[in-house]
């Protein structure tokens, strides 16, 4: 049997619970996202791209999560290993890595609008031992909606079913990770598909729009809500929402009479969500995705806060996608195009 056959067969037994329980080391945790810590340390996750890492030094480490109805990836030093798309507990053990330092991490890949999955530790394995938490200066917050999430992405159809766009969405793809991997830094997802600032698309779910539900440890759950000071310092907050507002048009007995109503909503709406989250992380600077039905307005969101704080935030152009991954979505390489336009604005920054 080749190594390859051999591991998946290792991997098949686990999650059978073929194998005893795992009782390695604990890794020290490095945590990427919104959790939940609950009684005896399982972490509890919901929000889009949420992912944890592990340190070790040696040839074997051990994974146990529990996928709920999400799809998880396992890497090693940047190599994905496995992905894990089965509903249940999973206990995965990796052996025969090199001796010396690795990284195991876990990525979430999927979106979960309602239920939730949870890591439940990182181990070292036989022969190996624990080493420091990973540690990163740089931190991105990414607030968005579906093109956030990498909605489908990995579609190569845009007539998909609610079924392929769960298992073809992929966080990992989208341009948030993508950028971050390219400047090292730690990175948080608040995106959530079909909202927008003030209107959802299509008028749907009144009064929820993302900045409702911003401050939820668990998108689907009313409570429990971010702590007042989680820790988390982001020196960029990129936020991406304007295409559920405005890609359908206001229908009767919404909150607005017509187009030019939402469009002012919008923009008040915006400056104060920003400043709100200004507030609470005074250290960051921002950048607003204008895309093609709203670079009007996001440009004077722009204006209006700028007026108040000089140089707090930028306007990033993004057009051009060509929108072939489900649902007319960006594809892998428009998650390229926007996370170059990005990384092109941060340089200018500087």
């Amino acid at each position: 049997m080749n190594s390859r056959l051999a591991f998946v067969a290792t991997v098949a037994a686990l999650m059978l619970g073929a194998t005893p329980g795992l009782a390695g080391e604990p890794l020290p945790l490095h945590v990427g996202g919104r959790v939940v810590t609950e009684a005896g340390g399982a972490l509890r996750f919901g929000w889009p791209g949420v992912y944890v890492e592990g340190r070790f030094s040696g040839p074997a480490v051990e994974v146990a999560v529990e996928t709920g109805q999400e799809h998880l990836a396992v890497s090693i030093d940047g190599q994905r290993r496995a992905e894990l798309t089965k509903a249940g507990l999973a206990r995965l053990s990796f052996a025969g890595l090199s001796e010396g330092p690795h990284v195991v991490r876990i990525d979430k890949l999927t979106e979960s609008q309602s239920g939730s999955a949870k890591i439940l530790g990182l181990f070292a394995g036989k022969g190996s031992k624990a080493l420091p938490e990973v540690q990163r200066a740089q931190r991105i917050e990414f607030i968005g909606d579906s093109h956030t999430v990498g909605y489908g992405v990995r579609g190569t159809s845009r007539d998909c079913t609610q079924e392929q766009v769960h298992d073809l969405t992929d966080t990992s793809l989208a341009f948030g990770p993508v950028l971050a991997g390219r400047l090292d830094a730690d990175y948080r997802i608040v995106a959530f598909s079909g909202r927008g600032v003030v209107r959802n698309y299509a008028g749907g779910a009144a009064g929820e729009p993302l900045p409702v539900l911003y401050d939820r440890l668990i998108p689907g759950d009313a409570e429990p809500l971010i702590a007042a000071d989680d820790g988390w310092k982001p020196q960029l907050i990129v936020i991406g929402l304007g295409t559920n507002d405005f890609s359908t048009p206001v229908k009767p007995g919404e909150a607005w009479a017509d187009g030019a109503a939402l469009r002012e909503a919008y923009r008040d709406g915006y400056v104060s969500f920003i400043n709100r989250l200004a507030g609470r992380q005074p250290q960051a600077r921002f950048l607003l995705i204008a895309g093609d039905l709203f670079v009007d307005d996001v440009a004077e969101v722009s204006k209006r806060v700028n007026a108040a704080v000089p140089g707090l935030a930028t306007p990033v152009r993004i057009t051009g996608m060509v929108q072939t991954a489900c649902h007319a979505h960006p594809s892998v390489a428009d998650q390229l195009l926007m996370a170059d336009a990005l990384e092109a604005a941060i340089k200018a920054l500087n």
